[in-house]
């Protein structure tokens, strides 16, 4: 069997949620040594802290995910629920590349892979924070992607929407009639993708077929953002 990740050494963050057990999993399958971490990386010198006792890192897969807060109007949004979508999905994303990106560089080999949001390509009412961080999120990756390409260290992002997990999408919501209906409305592809389409595209990211993509947000949601 052709393992297309034998031998590389892989950390995947909030690895017990979004699309981290999904990862981990097929990652494992493709030959990878997983280093499925789930600590809380806001706390100071976290993400430090876990690059460092990881060690030699491939590739890192900044699997970051928060609350939505979806619903509520901006008129109404606090500062603080603004706040916690930049703690959880923007700082960790700079610090772990930060850290990471010294071993990268002086080997002349790595990826970064970030699973982003296509709620970053498209406006969305009653989503600003979380917009507004996943929008941070591919700047970060487009300026971070051109600065490391001549390292041959390659940043991308997975600018995602519709993809099957019980946080975003819950049995109890895409059941309903209302919800296929939506579905087949707004996504061409009138489905959900499952997690494990979502994770391969991620492989094909991680490995080394993918080599000249660096500093690109692709969007995978169903042809919802072209």
């Amino acid at each position: 069997m052709n393992q297309r990740l034998r031998g590389k050494r892989v950390l995947v963050t909030q690895c017990e949620d979004y699309m981290g057990p999904p990862t981990v999993e097929i990652f494992r399958e493709e030959g990878a040594e997983v280093i499925a971490d789930n600590r809380d990386l806001r706390a100071p010198g976290a993400c430090e802290a876990l690059v460092a006792g990881s060690g030699h890192i491939d590739i890192l897969i900044a699997n970051l995910a928060g609350p939505t807060f979806t619903g509520i109007a901006t008129s109404e949004l606090s500062d603080a629920d603004f706040a916690t979508t930049f703690d959880l999905m923007v700082h960790p994303l700079h610090r772990l590349t930060r850290a990471v990106l010294p071993q990268m560089i002086g080997r002349r080999a790595g990826k970064v892979v970030v699973y982003g949001s296509a709620s970053a390509l498209k406006g969305m009412k009653t989503l600003a924070a979380y917009s507004a961080a996943r929008a941070a999120q591919v700047g970060y990756v487009q300026s971070v992607g051109v600065e490391v390409a001549s390292h041959n260290v390659q940043v991308n992002l997975i600018a995602q929407n519709y993809v099957e997990n019980p946080s975003y999408y819950p049995p109890s919501l895409t059941s309903r009639e209302s919800f296929q209906a939506s579905l087949r409305r707004q996504v061409p592809a009138a489905r959900l993708a499952t997690a494990r389409e979502d994770v391969l595209f991620a492989l094909f990211l991680a490995s080394e077929e993918s080599n000249f993509f660096t500093g690109q947000a692709i969007p995978f949601c169903g042809g919802w953002v072209q």
